[in-house]
């Protein structure tokens, strides 16, 4: 018999309840076994996931936004980049009037540790700036040979969201400067891991070159079939003007002995087409001139005419009899012209009479 349980106040209560039985204890050893066997096997055919879940541990957050007065092309690279960022943030666009130090300000609010800005001038020249906002080093560059994803139409694709590989030209280990901006480059442009609004795949990468002292960016597709590369965009070029110790300003690191500014580029062109056109006047006024010189006479060269044979006499015939006259076709046709016209005429007044 099952054990009473005792009230407080004395007396016996209700008899305890009985203990639950297992079920696994009630499952003979057998069917244990083939229930292993069956959950083993559904383990195996399972298909792992894709994402092994990890810590987001690199919280780098880029902030892209641009200046007042920018062109249509100049927004869509911007938008360009966002979509190939996942880990960036957007903001309305900057007064030109205000100071460069207040874009700190702007990624604290922000919430931001890098910054990528656009800086237009007279509505034709483009500048960007990379800075490790608050302390710095950033560097401001030209951007020159725009090509958006748009404007391409590349057949290469990539997932929105994935995250690139950078690839680097040997160069930029070459000399410091360039070893600098590499460091710059992969902080901003690689997309940290396990980001939650990155998905966790490779399948193109940004390349780095650098040629005729620029840095050329494209963007390629990694095919897997054979690990072909076909370019995606967008595509642009950055030719470097100084880098600063600080963010958006501060002492000068580099300065680039290279570089022309656009102005100065314009000012040559100009320069050569005026002088073009000042030796296509000279030209002009020579001729005119050389034309109102007189002629100067030779004297005459009595071994001029040693080779010259005397040309054949060809014999004078006489016409005795007169030419017949030639017709006039043309004064025919308008003589009967008139007589017609004059008997239409004499037609007409006698009907009316």
């Amino acid at each position: 018999m099952a054990a009473a349980k005792r009230k407080r106040r004395g007396g016996l209560a209700v008899q305890a309840k009985k203990p639950k039985r297992n079920e696994k204890d009630a499952t003979p050893p057998a069917k244990r076994r083939d229930m292993a066997e069956e959950t083993e096997e559904e383990d195996r055919d399972r298909i792992p996931g894709p994402v092994c879940k990890g810590k987001w541990k690199n919280k780098e957050r880029i902030l892209i936004f641009s200046s007042r007065g920018i062109n249509f092309r100049t927004r869509h690279l911007m938008q360009d980049l966002r979509t190939l960022m996942p880990h960036s943030k957007a903001d309305t666009k900057m007064d030109r009037k205000d100071k460069l130090f207040v874009i700190n300000e702007v990624c604290e609010m922000k919430n931001c540790n890098k910054c990528i800005y656009f800086e237009a001038k007279k509505k034709q020249d483009l500048y960007m700036w990379l800075s490790n906002s608050p302390h710095g080093p950033s560097a401001k560059f030209l951007v020159q040979n725009i090509h958006t994803l748009a404007e391409l139409k590349m057949t290469g694709n990539c997932l929105r969201g994935s995250r690139p590989l950078l690839s680097f030209d040997p160069a930029f280990n070459e000399l410091p400067h360039y070893a600098l901006l590499k460091e710059l480059l992969i902080q901003i442009f690689s997309t940290p891991r396990y980001h939650p609004k990155s998905q966790p795949f490779v399948d193109h990468v940004f390349t780095f070159t650098i040629l005729d002292n620029r840095i050329w960016f494209r963007n390629f597709q990694i095919i897997e079939e054979d690990a072909a590369l076909v370019e995606i965009g967008p595509r642009f070029v950055l030719n470097l003007i100084k880098i600063f110790q600080g963010s958006f300003g501060g002492p000068t690191l580099y300065e680039n002995p290279h570089y022309q500014s656009p102005n100065m580029h314009r000012r040559i062109i100009r320069s050569i087409t005026a002088t073009k056109y000042r030796e296509k006047q000279q030209v002009k006024d020579v001729q005119k001139l050389r034309k109102k010189e007189p002629k100067t006479i030779l004297p005459h060269d009595p071994t001029a005419d040693v080779f010259v044979t005397p040309a054949e006499e060809k014999l004078i015939e006489i016409q005795w009899v007169k030419p017949e006259p030639k017709v006039d076709l043309k004064a025919r046709k308008k003589r009967i012209y008139k007589r017609q016209r004059k008997m239409k005429q004499k037609m007409s007044s006698g009907n009316t009479k």
